[in-house]
């Protein structure tokens, strides 16, 4: 369950992501961006997913202006700034961040990098201005990839 809805690993990222009543801002972003269709592909894709409330952190209007189409390709790389190629589930982070003395560098689909670290369970990502989300809820499998929920919007 994320944002009060099932998720079903028969279904796609978008199809499940439009039913969490805490991912209705991260939907009307990836559907300005025009992203729907990419995210419906065959993928696999690892969505860092921030919820509304990460959103409302941003500064007043940052959400309104991303969303103005002038804005799409600014729109488009914070957005995919938080898409990883391929399926890496929380435990596969959690390893890969082990080997690698406590943290793992990943490239996003928009180019640029993601930390991943962990302290015991927790899971943590951050961005390459040092900013870190908490994973809320990880391992929501998808159809076509994994969705971790985190608590912050991650800026490339």
């Amino acid at each position: 369950m994320v944002g009060g809805a099932p998720m079903y690993p028969t279904k796609n990222i978008v199809e499940n992501a439009v039913n969490s009543k805490d991912h209705t801002t991260l939907v009307a972003a990836v559907q300005a961006a025009g992203l729907a269709e990419t995210l419906m592909g065959v993928g696999p894709f690892t969505v860092f997913a921030p919820v509304n409330a990460a959103f409302e952190q941003l500064p007043a209007g940052t959400v309104e202006t991303l969303l103005k189409p002038e804005n799409k390709a600014t729109l488009t790389g914070v957005l995919t700034y938080h898409v990883v190629a391929g399926k890496l589930t929380g435990a596969q982070l959690m390893d890969m961040a082990k080997k690698n003395g406590g943290s793992y560098t990943l490239t996003t689909v928009q180019g640029n990098t993601l930390n991943i670290s962990f302290n015991g369970k927790a899971l943590y990502v951050s961005d390459s201005k040092g900013q870190r989300a908490d994973v809320t809820i990880a391992d929501v499998l998808q159809k076509n990839g994994v969705i971790h929920v985190i608590n912050k919007v991650l800026l490339p």
